[in-house]
């Protein structure tokens, strides 16, 4: 005896699975929409949070370059200055930034006018976390000053 096909029988025939195919391709479909919605909302927040330790960053550094430029000017005269006295030794730490201050040019002045002027180029740069890593950010800002 063979086994019967339920269309071949006399009244409605019926056939089922077609749903249950719908139903699993919309899930993976909502699935893959909600694993994208989750990924682009992270990145935003990660964007966001870089965005702001860059400015943190970026002031960090403006403030080794204000002392930088601070060391040059309490110098009693420009000849005094030495590049030791406006690098630092060790990093300076800012609000959990570390700012390296490094100043050149101090030596030989030039003549203007028939009076001597030094000029010193003074470069300040801020940075946290680890080379390489997501989280590392760094700043850096330079200025000249020339004194007499």
């Amino acid at each position: 005896m063979t086994a019967m096909n339920p269309c071949d029988m006399p009244g409605p025939c019926r056939q089922g699975g077609f749903a249950a195919i719908a139903a699993v391709f919309l899930v993976v479909v909502l699935a893959a929409l909600g694993a994208f919605m989750v990924t682009f909302s992270n990145t935003q927040q990660l964007t966001s949070a870089q965005d702001i330790q860059g400015t943190r960053a970026y002031w960090a550094a403006r403030a080794g370059l204000e002392w930088g430029i601070g060391s040059i000017n309490s110098a009693g005269s420009a000849s005094a200055v030495t590049l030791a006295t406006c690098t630092t030794a060790t990093p300076l730490s800012i609000d959990g930034f570390s700012v390296a201050v490094t100043c050149t040019g101090a030596g030989t002045p030039y003549a203007e006018a028939g009076v001597s002027k030094y000029i010193f180029r003074i470069t300040s740069v801020a940075s946290v976390g680890t080379i390489g890593s997501v989280g590392r950010i760094e700043r850096s800002i330079s200025a000249s000053i020339e004194r007499e």
